[in-house]
């Protein structure tokens, strides 16, 4: 996969034409996504396909349960719910993805960063792949009766559904991203190499930095923020238990909107921009390790880096350090994937 050209070129699709997509395509993306997807420990996803006729029709039927049976819902013209229920039963596939909740934040943070990290890996190999996808998470569609077809248990969390299908035409140009320096704090500013193999200038972060900005978000919302972290007293306070840790560091911050809804598309999209920035990253010849640290949900600790009162560390990425400690060793996610 040329990584930088398809990260820029890929967008959301909304029309697909009719051609159906192999089982075997779907099934040899996700596991390829998944291997793609490096951090600590193995978290816990599935996902549910929905790509025959008739279980299309059944996810469509729940998807617009709540639109119909909801005060708001009474005012739509049955058109429009004809139009939607069409759209989704005519749609070649859907790819429904499911992160444990987990018993603390921060495991239900790194379950569901995986499946956003996924989802977005496999959205970038099916462009490769002439597959066009829109990402999913519209507060309406979710009721009893969608999470009931979707099998939704106790303790799982609804990540989002891919609409899947092969491209009707080539969209158009997307609007700019702004750039990652106007999002940017550095702490420290010890910006020198301490090696010739080891090079992470700041100039270096932010040339990739501003092309994983290409991340999908609704409406190209941009939430976050970079703070790179260069020597001093500031890398101790990162440093991990390894002696050979990084000396450079990227907090990659995301602000919080009020509404619950925004506020979770919000995470998503930093999610895939990280995940954007591992995969830019292996043209380096240094390392990225991925990791949510158990302060970051201290919120006084936070403040020594600058986080504000309504923002949030998603991840605290190690640039550099030995390669035996970067995330390439952890174990793939594995595969958990149900035909309907």
């Amino acid at each position: 996969m040329n990584v930088s050209k398809t990260i820029r070129e890929r967008r959301s699709i909304r029309k697909f034409n009719a051609t159906p997509i192999e089982q075997e395509l779907i099934v040899s993306l996700l596991n390829e996504a998944a291997s793609l997807y490096e951090s600590e420990g193995t978290p816990h996803w599935r996902c549910v396909h929905f790509s025959t006729q008739e279980s299309r029709q059944r996810l469509a039927k729940s998807m617009i349960a709540k639109m119909k049976e909801s005060n708001l819902g009474r005012l739509f013209p049955a058109k429009m719910i004809d139009f939607i229920t069409k759209k989704v039963s005519d749609t070649p596939a859907h790819l429904i993805f499911i992160a444990e909740s987990a018993g603390n934040q921060r495991q239900s943070d790194e379950n569901y960063a995986a499946v956003c990290s996924i989802m977005q890996n496999f959205q970038l190999l099916g462009w490769e792949h002439g597959l066009g996808m829109l990402w999913y998470t519209e507060p309406m569609i979710k009721s009893e009766s969608f999470f009931k077809e979707i099998g939704l248990r106790k303790g799982e969390r609804f990540a989002g559904i891919l609409n899947i299908g092969y491209l009707e035409k080539t969209p158009r140009t997307r609007k700019k991203r702004t750039p990652a320096e106007q999002k940017w704090t550095a702490i420290d500013g010890d910006d020198r190499p301490q090696s010739d193999n080891l090079r992470v200038s700041s100039q270096s972060v932010l040339e990739i930095l501003n092309e994983a900005v290409w991340a999908p978000n609704d409406g190209l919302r941009e939430p976050w923020r970079f703070i790179y972290v260069t020597g001093g007293k500031a890398t101790g306070k990162l440093r991990t238990s390894y002696e050979d840790a990084s000396p450079w560091f990227l907090l990659v911050v995301a602000k919080e909107e009020a509404d619950p809804h925004k506020q979770e598309e919000d995470y998503a999209a930093i999610c895939c921009l990280i995940q954007n920035f591992q995969l830019l990253a292996k043209s380096k010849p240094w390392h990225v390790r991925r990791t949510i640290p158990k302060w970051i949900y201290d919120r006084e600790r936070c403040k020594s880096f600058g986080i504000r009162p309504q923002e949030r560390i998603v991840a605290v990425l190690e640039l550099g350090g030995d390669e035996r400690h970067s995330n390439s060793a952890s174990t793939p996610p594995i595969l958990n994937i149900t035909h309907l």
